[in-house]
């Protein structure tokens, strides 16, 4: 409960905003957490410009009806709505419509999207960073969330035992086996930055802030980066999504013969039920799943799209230099061939006009 909070004449989204993540950090979520949770009620503000303090029922209904019909939430993003509502009310204002206890969530079951290996394969291929590459590479043979991989450290990487120690979801550590061919390549990696602390730093936007840089690369710019990989390698673009990597990871284990309870261990799922969503796709046996995971993920080789003078180059050049090699122009020159036609076709609309 917030006296400020209930007081507030504030309409700033952000300040509704901001004042809900703190609460939830308060209360145990994490940050990145926090702020899934929040950002229905940044969009609430957003939609009256008025304080949220001041809301009736009803207004609250309309909005709910908005997000649901005209916006078409699906039935986690709803679950989301109606949890970081009832919290903001409940918990911070002191709220509570009668609203709250008539919100449901239609269950669903989805099956989750997966590649098959060579699929993957061929995405990563067309990556155009060697950071990028290093790094969904590590996400898919470690069957990471990309949130974990983005804050890995260095102090996390043990290559004599061959794991690596995940922070995972709500703070639960876990250790997950880190293939050689994976291990030797993030080593590699970090040659190019040395950053004391960080794995995966942020380069800046002069790529030079890596060895200094205390914050993780940019969620928004790897998650485009395998957007672009997968259109430019034609493999299931509306698809391809980091998790789908973590999905794919699950699969080809289970499909390779590694137990379910090794592979929910891996994935850090409390439940098993959450793992027992893979076993649609193939039948399991017991078996030496450290094994498996070394030998299958050691298959591909250490670097598969990249060559020496690949990784020599200036991060700035890299992907200029792979777009190339992979027969697409970079993006400056398809943004110059886009203007070009743009104004070629506004030239022709003028000549019609004086006709």
């Amino acid at each position: 409960m917030s006296t400020e909070a209930k007081t507030s004449r504030s309409t700033d989204p952000k300040y509704w905003f901001n004042l809900a993540v703190g609460q939830f950090i308060i209360e145990g979520k994490s940050k990145r957490s926090a702020e899934t949770y929040a950002r229905e009620i940044k969009h609430i503000a957003r939609y009256y410009k008025k304080p949220l303090n001041t809301l009736t029922e009803d207004e609250i209904r309309k909005f709910v009806l908005y997000r649901q019909i005209e916006c078409e939430l699906t039935p986690s993003s709803m679950k989301i709505l109606y949890c970081g509502l009832k919290f903001l009310y409940r918990d911070i204002l002191d709220i509570d419509f009668p609203l709250f206890e008539r919100m449901k969530v239609q269950s669903e079951f989805r099956l989750p999207d997966v590649l098959t290996r060579n699929e993957v394969i061929k995405v990563l291929n067309h990556i155009t960073t060697f950071h990028s590459y290093v790094f969904f590479r590590t996400v898919y043979t470690c069957g990471l969330r990309v949130s974990e991989a983005l804050y890995l450290k260095i102090e996390d990487v043990d290559g004599k035992r061959g794991v690596l120690k995940i922070d995972g979801k709500g703070s639960k550590e876990r250790y997950v086996p880190l293939p050689k061919a994976t291990y030797a390549l993030l080593k590699l990696y970090w040659k190019t930055h040395k950053n004391k602390n960080l794995i995966f730093p942020a380069l800046g936007r002069d790529l030079k802030k890596g060895p200094v840089s205390k914050e993780p690369m940019v969620l928004s710019g790897v998650q485009n980066t395998l957007k672009d990989a997968a259109r430019s390698a034609k493999v299931k673009p509306s698809v391809v999504r980091p998790h789908v990597l973590r999905h794919s990871y699950a699969t080809h284990l289970l499909e390779a013969g590694v137990s379910i309870r090794a592979i929910q261990k891996y994935l850090g799922h409390a439940d098993l039920k959450s793992t027992m969503i893979y076993l649609h796709l193939t039948n399991i046996k017991e078996t030496d799943s450290i094994g498996i995971i070394n030998s299958m993920m050691g298959q591909m080789p250490l670097i598969i799209p990249f060559d020496a003078y690949d990784v020599s180059l200036p991060i700035s050049k890299q992907a200029a230099n792979r777009c190339r090699k992979l027969g697409r122009p970079p993006k400056k020159e398809l943004r110059k061939i886009s203007g070009s036609k743009k104004r070629h076709s506004s030239g022709i609309r003028k000549k019609r006009g004086k006709k």
